[in-house]
């Protein structure tokens, strides 16, 4: 009988989707492979993602995470966050005379480049974004002078009344409920308002909540994998309160779990958390009936890493191909077909070894 000291789980609900989207998947096999091309350090500025395990993992394979580009010795490669950063800081990125690879999320571009279109016609921008996030951060230096951070309908309502046309956009990461009800509070501000035909929510952030959505109100308690600073985690977190679960608890690994949990718990990660860890949390749980997973939709998506550091990866390969001197010996990079928690994996290995 499986058991947390004395008390029985009897089974895990394990949401699918969970855990990497394909913007972490591009960001941290792209900084996987500037580690495989370059002696350290290498450089990053901010995390590479929200995620604790991710960033020691990379920390001990000589990794440096910074706040402040100014920070970076002169000449050694960057990479900058999945998040998206201000145009200032990766102007000073390409200063540092550095090879300089800009993992930022596509969907992150999508609302950097909204927010640049709108400000170029005259537009003020209502933002919904969390107040210090990274992205929202980043989003926000795109046009400063046109663009008003809210979160909350309180917020709204106490902008100014502008008298240029008035768009909305969206920090990715929001879940729907944080987006809706601020949305209508614009909306009804602003009866005019200008807001894109393509939400600028992630798709993975809120397939990964339906998934949540369908398996937490039959669970006794909830299980959210993620770091405190990971937006999607929180929100997760969040929404599996608002659906009646009684109990929830975010962590970062399996050593967190509180020990009398029992009845059915309800498994899922916040899109910066490896898959290994999930392994962790079901097997210190140890269901006694077992896992059921449930799937909402197959996601699929994939974004390749950034052109200039396939182009790099190329010239690796075929350096290493004049050197080996036969094709047989090296098979060229498959980006698509490799999966980011076993690169993670692989990374601590081959390190601890």
């Amino acid at each position: 009988m499986a058991s947390l000291g004395a008390v029985t789980v009897d089974k895990v609900l394990l949401a699918a989707p969970r855990g990497f989207c394909a913007g972490v998947e591009m960001a941290i096999k792209a900084l996987a492979w500037m580690v495989r091309a370059f002696e350290p350090p290498v450089y990053c500025y901010h995390e590479i993602v929200h995620n604790q395990l991710v960033v020691q993992r990379f920390e001990e394979l000589g990794v440096v995470f910074v706040d402040d580009i100014a920070e970076v010795a002169a000449g050694r490669p960057i990479m900058l966050s999945a998040h998206g950063s201000a145009p200032e800081v990766v102007a000073a990125a390409r200063d540092r005379g550095g090879y300089v690879v800009d993992a930022v999320c596509p969907l992150v571009t999508k609302v950097h480049h909204e927010v640049k279109t709108r400000a170029g016609k005259g537009y003020q921008i209502v933002y919904v974004g969390h107040q210090g996030h990274e992205e929202a951060i980043g989003t926000m230096a795109v046009a400063p002078d046109a663009i008003h951070r809210v979160e909350t309908a309180e917020e709204v309502a106490n902008l100014p009344d502008f008298t240029n046309p008035v768009a909305v956009l969206a920090q990715t990461t929001l879940s729907h409920r944080e987006w809706a009800g601020v949305l209508a509070a614009t909306r009804e501000r602003f009866p005019e308002l200008w807001q894109p035909g393509r939400s600028d929510l992630c798709f993975a952030t809120t397939n990964r909540q339906s998934a949540l959505m369908e398996i937490a109100p039959r669970c006794d308690a909830m299980v959210v994998i993620g770091s405190a600073n990971s937006s999607n985690t929180n929100a997760l977190a969040g929404l599996a309160k608002e659906a009646g679960c009684p109990r929830v608890f975010r962590v970062n690994g399996a050593d967190e779990l509180p020990d009398d949990l029992s009845g059915i718990v309800g498994v899922t990660a916040g899109a910066s958390a490896p898959e290994d860890l999930v392994r962790a949390v079901i097997d210190h749980l140890s269901p006694s009936g077992g896992v059921e997973e449930v799937e909402v939709t197959d996601e699929d998506e994939y974004f390749p890493p950034p052109r200039n550091l396939r182009d790099l990866l190329g010239a690796v390969d075929a350096v290493a191909l004049l050197t080996l001197g036969s094709a047989a010996e090296r098979a060229p990079l498959d980006d698509r077909s490799i999966d980011a928690s076993d690169v993670l994996e692989s990374l601590a290995a081959n390190d601890a070894g």
